[in-house]
């Protein structure tokens, strides 16, 4: 008689199901979220973040047939757990539905807000490249610049102004790496301070959302200001969200700051995609070693206490610093960068728990 695995052993070989469409597997992905087992049955539970009921039905059967094939497992039960996330959305659907949440604006069948809990962790460059990969996917979409005190979407895609208006009065957006772009920036001059109060910064941000000749769009991608300030409030119980994305780092500190990024989407009940780590390692360019020079694993650890999916993990390259500085993000400035691969991936994962099919249901 086979001796009986423990749960160690059994997540080891989980390590072998990989996440649809992806080549990490469920493991790192943070979808295991325990293993017990007890009086011969073994019990695992997995915390599926995602609307695509294809993926979620992938990932079971696959669970299934691996530990039906290991030695030592015996009988087993499946549990798939769906986070309160998800079930705030459920309820904000229902109330869009029925008039009373908010709408969104004609044409846009996704939007996606980018935030994190504080400034300096990339946020604003995974929004451009991440919007970027959605357009090279074939996807028509947006990206509004709503960091309106520190705007950087002139600077990463090499625009300084948008003049053009349609004959309706709406601004067009610029379009740039097959991205429609809005942003403050467009409308300040460089480096000159601006001085708002709330009531302006949200009239401000109605307008970019309903002001603007967006035309038809798969994804609108907004990059939101870091914190939890008026803009992002405003935003949040604003517009009918189809979930948000936290950018954080992979310091154990920055947990506390991705806490109350989630706690704002969960306030107006807004789900949460997923978090991604950026700067998350170094690759060397001469022996192509990882280098976790911010220590790792701190994005997981969000991803698992908080029960969201760890979308990605971005690298730390000098050529995606480089590249926003000349005006060209990393994914068209070099589509073989470690980091342009890894802004691909993140725009697959993007696709797969936000999918276009079921827009006209959120």
């Amino acid at each position: 008689m086979a001796t009986r695995m423990t749960p160690d052993q059994i997540r080891e070989h989980l390590k072998q199901v990989s996440y649809p469409g992806f080549t990490r597997d469920i493991v790192s992905f943070g979808v295991v979220k325990d293993i017990s087992v007890d009086a011969g049955i073994t019990r695992v539970v997995l915390a599926i973040v995602t609307e695509n009921a294809e993926v979620e039905s992938q990932i079971v059967t696959s669970v299934h047939a691996l530990l039906e094939g290991l030695e030592g497992i015996g009988e087993h039960e499946i549990h798939v757990e769906k986070p309160q996330t998800n079930r705030q959305a459920q309820a904000r659907d229902m109330a869009t539905a029925m008039g009373r949440g908010p709408g969104k604006p004609e044409g846009i069948a996704r939007i996606i807000p980018v935030a994190s809990g504080k400034g300096g962790v990339g946020k604003s460059t995974v929004a451009a490249n991440l919007a970027v990969a959605l357009a090279a996917s074939g996807c028509r979409v947006g990206l509004l610049d709503a960091d309106i005190y520190g705007p950087s979407v002139p600077t990463i895609f090499g625009v300084s102004r948008a003049e053009e208006s349609a004959p309706d009065g709406k601004l067009v957006p610029v379009e740039r790496c097959g991205v429609k772009l809005v942003s403050m920036g467009f409308f300040v001059d460089a480096g000159a301070p601006l001085v708002w109060r709330g009531p302006m910064l949200a009239k401000a941000l109605g307008q970019f959302l309903n002001e603007v000749e967006w035309g038809q769009l798969d994804y609108l991608i907004i990059d939101l200001p870091p914190g939890t300030g008026d803009v992002q409030m405003t935003l949040t119980q604003s517009v009918a969200l189809d979930g948000g994305i936290i950018v954080t780092t992979p310091q154990d500190v920055a947990l506390a700051d991705v806490e109350r990024g989630i706690k704002m989407f969960e306030d107006v009940g807004a789900s949460v995609i997923g978090v991604i780590e950026n700067m998350s390692y170094h690759v060397c360019p001469g022996c192509g070693d990882r280098a976790h020079l911010f220590g790792s694993g701190g994005a997981e650890k969000v991803a698992d206490r908080f029960g969201v999916a760890l979308l990605g993990e971005v690298p730390l390259q000098r050529s995606v610093r480089e590249s926003g500085d000349d005006g060209t993000p990393i994914v068209t400035a070099d589509a073989g960068d470690d980091a342009a691969r890894a802004f691909r991936e993140l725009a697959d994962r993007v696709m797969r728990e936000v999918p276009l099919s079921e827009a006209a249901h959120a």
